[in-house]
């Protein structure tokens, strides 16, 4: 693919184009353990997006600690990105970007 000048098989091409066709985004979090990938709808505010990974995360929602994908990776780490600006603190109405790195704040 890449002699070709191909960025992305056609398989992934047809996934990301049906998922931005029904509307889907993307957000992660990320622990010392894993990092997950999660589905929500195009729209979703930042207590809806943490109500899909726990519903207690919903309910007593207090904040969503945030970076863009592309800027975590740019930076190399929550700390860089923190000295650049890049890293925010969002509240209830914040509308989840595709691609946005979460850490919410929560209590129950």
């Amino acid at each position: 693919m890449h002699n070709l000048g191909v960025q992305e098989s056609g398989v992934g091409a047809l996934i990301k184009a049906t998922y931005h066709l029904l509307g889907l985004r993307t957000y992660f979090t990320a622990g010392e353990k894993e990092v997950r990938a999660w589905t929500i709808h195009q729209g979703d505010t930042a207590p809806k997006a943490a109500g899909v990974s726990h519903s207690d995360f919903e309910r007593g929602f207090i904040k969503a600690e945030t970076v863009a994908y592309a800027d975590l990776v740019k930076c190399g780490s929550v700390a860089a990105a923190r000295e650049k600006g890049l890293y925010r603190i969002e509240g209830k109405e914040y509308v989840v970007q595709d691609g946005d790195v979460l850490h919410f704040k929560f209590s129950v």
